[in-house]
Order: C-alpha cells, then sequence, then structure tokens
C-alpha cells in the first residue's frame, strides 16, 4: 500500500465530504498533495453512519502515490466521533492522517494515540486548532508524538472570538501556531480561503501564509488547489539558490559560509533542503 507524502512537504489539503465517494475520487485526482475525507462537518447526522462505511471502503481501495488519504473524524466527545475511531481501527483500513477537529487537549491525543497502535500504527495525527482554548494549548498538542501537524480553524476561531475572519484579526492566532509548530518540528497548515470566487484572495491569502511560515494550506474546492500548489512550489530561481546554499554548506564542511552576499549557516541548509524537496512536488 503506496504511503502519503510527509506532512511538512503537503501543499494542498483538500476537503471532500465523506457521504459523496465520487467525489472523493475526483477529489484524488485533482492534484491535491492530500484529500481529507470529512465525516463532521460535510456529512449530515441522518448521513454520519453511511458515510462511515463510505470512507473506510475508499480508504481500502488502491492508493495513489503521492497522495495522503486524510480522515477528519467527528469531535471526540461525541458518539459520533467515537464510533469514527473505532470504524477505521476495527477495519484495518489505515488513513495516512486522522483530522481531530476541536482539539483542547493534549491527553485525548495521547488516549487516541493509543487507541491507533496495532493495525493503525502509522496514521498520523493532524489536530484541528479552532478555539481559544485549543489555542492556548498549542504547544501540548504540538508535542505529542503521533502529531505531524497543527490545522488552524480560523472560522470557528473568528466566531469564538468576536472577531473578522479576516488577516489582521487573527493574525496572532496564526503567529502562535507558527511557533507552536517550528518548536516541535512539525508542519504547520493555515485555514481554507472562503472566497471561492476570487482567485486573487487566494493567493494573496496563500503567499502571506507561506512568507509567515506555514508549510500548506486547506482548500474546500478543488478549483483552489493549483494556485496553492503554485504558491507553495519553489520557483527555478529558488530552486537555484537552494542548490547553491547546500552546495556552499557542504563546503563549509558544517561551518558558515556565504551565499549571494548572505550568512549561511546550519538553519538556512535545513531550509534550502526543504526547498529542495518541495520543487520535486512543483507541476510538470
Amino acid at each position: 500500500m503506496a504511503e502519503g507524502p510527509d506532512a511538512a512537504l503537503v501543499r494542498s489539503w483538500l476537503f471532500c465530504p465523506g457521504s459523496r465517494p465520487e467525489r472523493l475520487v475526483k477529489a484524488v485526482a485533482s492534484g491535491a498533495d492530500a484529500v481529507i475525507a470529512d465525516l463532521e462537518d460535510a456529512v449530515a447526522p441522518a448521513e454520519k453512519d453511511e458515510a462511515r462505511g463510505q470512507v473506510v471502503a475508499w480508504l481500502r481501495a488502491e492508493r495513489t502515490p503521492g497522495v495522503a488519504c486524510c480522515v477528519r473524524v467527528n469531535a471526540l466527545g461525541t458518539v459520533s466521533g467515537l464510533r469514527d475511531v473505532l470504524a477505521i481501527v476495527e477495519s484495518g483500513a489505515t488513513p495516512d492522517y486522522l483530522v481531530v477537529p476541536k482539539t483542547e487537549s493534549a491527553e485525548v491525543l495521547g488516549l487516541l494515540d493509543t487507541c491507533l497502535s496495532g493495525p493503525c500504527a502509522r496514521t498520523r495525527l493532524l489536530p484541528l486548532v479552532e478555539s481559544a482554548r485549543g489555542l492556548a494549548m498549542a504547544d501540548a498538542l504540538a508535542g505529542q508524538s503521533r502529531v505531524a501537524g497543527l490545522l488552524f480553524g480560523g472560522a470557528d476561531l473568528a466566531a469564538e472570538l468576536g472577531a473578522e475572519m479576516s488577516w489582521e484579526p487573527l493574525l496572532f492566532a496564526r503567529a502562535r501556531l507558527v511557533q507552536a509548530a517550528a518548536t516541535a518540528g512539525i508542519a504547520v497548515v493555515d485555514v481554507p480561503c472562503l472566497a471561492l470566487d476570487d482567485g486573487d484572495a487566494l493567493r494573496e491569502e496563500t503567499s502571506r501564509a507561506r512568507r509567515m511560515g506555514f508549510t500548506g494550506k486547506l482548500a474546500i474546492h478543488p478549483g483552489q488547489v493549483a494556485t496553492i500548489n503554485t504558491v507553495y512550489s519553489p520557483t527555478d530561481a529558488e530552486l537555484e539558490r537552494a542548490r547553491r546554499v547546500i552546495a556552499a554548506g557542504d563546503a563549509a564542511g558544517g561551518g558558515v559560509a556565504v551565499v549571494d552576499g548572505r550568512m549561511v549557516d546550519a538553519p538556512v541548509v535545513r531550509a534550502a533542503a526543504r526547498t529542495i524537496a518541495l520543487a520535486a512536488r512543483r507541476p510538470a
């Protein structure tokens, strides 16, 4: 069974209703680096049991190399959430990543870690931080051993804070998540752009997120994938410089070097290595 990419190298994470298996197939073919089968917000309460079975069947199908298969379960404090996890564990259908909504407790993640041991041992967790309490717990959530990244749930957080869902009001929250993820050495993924018909807004928001340190961005429509992938794919100039940085670092034997008049040390070399890895995912 093919495994999906490292979360830190995933540019686009596309949500798709778990109750629509035909859309899941199309989502995998959309060019997204990761597809998230959504059992939570995108599925009506009366359809959750049927959707759960459909998602398990999707996970059992042949995987597309390089595309991460993920599932957003319902909140673990609900019966539906517990049934989601139980169905996945008992089926042996292993997602690459499990998105955990409304995450506010490291202890809950620890319990989920124990439940996933065995047939789902390779499944990693992606806590969705979408509340003030969750934001306050960002470091603890990021530090859990099975956690591969933090996802920013900006819409729910803005509603709780009574803030406008725009860049400036949520700047502190974004910075807080980037800092927590960087401390833990994991991925951090920005909230979806809700302006489905505004390509300029999507590109601007995605570019800001990348400059700020986010490793990727959530998407809620296949039409957003190409722009996200393009913004997160290094340009030829960035790739060429990254190669020169790596070469200079090697020549310096781990010491300090200079490239284009700028100092190059170990952190700069690591960033260059990530640029090269991301370049391998650029559209042909």
